[in-house]
């Protein structure tokens, strides 16, 4: 069986009375990986939304509060949990293998039968923004990607997440001066040219988490490379923004994807 096979279905209670939500396990590297999947209610066909969590283990879980804010927005959507994670096999890998959970992800949205194969978008959030950098680059058919207050350098992480750097040295295997080639490995920074999709950044500028050194750092190089990028920073916001912003901005970045 394939990458993005769905090997079983649950529901899940849903607190939205036209999206119905599940349990999904699904194929990634020969893994049993766990995810989250809402369906708006009836038969019409959708745009796709893979949506990438930030954090690692327990920390930035799957809310699935925030699947049904997207999907509410005119989106089939799925979450993985990456591997290793709420009973999924295999060890999260903070962007490195598990990354394939999220190409995988993508390919289970484009299999699903209300799907519009071509009108698939990717966001990420903090953590998961790496990640939807490298599934904007691996999967050529992506309609757009949109990270908000994400990663895109790992050394910079390192660097900036003192309280990180145990965690780091552990599933990475050292620091970035002892192994600088496993952190370019998980950097998309260096694959930038090989990403051709609109790519929307969204950031505050009093971001402590991920810092906005990392969405400027990603404009440039996207800039230097004459892809398509837009950024909308805000000077007044850290990590998470107040929820009557954060609405707006689910409003507004949703509209944006699709026009792309």
């Amino acid at each position: 069986m394939m990458d993005g096979t769905i090997i079983s279905k649950v529901r899940f209670p849903s607190p939205h009375p036209h999206i119905k939500l599940y349990t999904v396990t699904y194929l990634s590297q020969g893994l049993h990986v766990k995810g989250l999947l809402a369906e708006p209610d009836g038969g019409e066909m959708y745009e796709g939304f893979l949506y990438l969590r930030g954090g690692i283990k327990n920390v930035g879980k799957v809310r699935p509060s925030r699947i049904i804010q997207f999907a509410s927005k005119g989106f089939i959507v799925f979450a993985p949990y990456y591997r290793g994670n709420q009973g999924g096999e295999g060890d999260e890998d903070f962007a490195g293998e598990d990354r394939n959970d999220a190409f995988a992800g993508f390919k289970l949205l484009e299999n699903h039968h209300r799907v519009q194969k071509d009108r698939i978008h990717v966001f990420g959030f903090s953590r998961g923004g790496v990640m939807a950098l490298w599934t904007g680059i691996s999967c050529k058919n992506t309609a757009s990607v949109v990270t908000w207050g994400g990663v895109s350098d790992m050394a910079l992480t390192y660097v900036e997440r003192v309280e990180l750097r145990r965690m780091m040295k552990r599933v990475i295997g050292g620091t970035p001066l002892k192994y600088p080639e496993r952190y370019e490995y998980r950097t998309p920074l260096y694959q930038a040219e090989e990403l051709n999709v609109p790519v929307l950044i969204i950031h505050g500028e009093r971001d402590r988490n991920v810092s906005v050194e990392h969405a400027h750092r990603l404009e440039k190089i996207l800039k230097e490379k004459e892809k398509l990028v837009e950024s909308w920073i805000f000077s007044e916001y850290t990590h998470y923004f107040p929820p009557a912003v954060n609405r707006k901005i689910v409003g507004d970045l949703t509209q944006w994807m699709k026009v792309q």
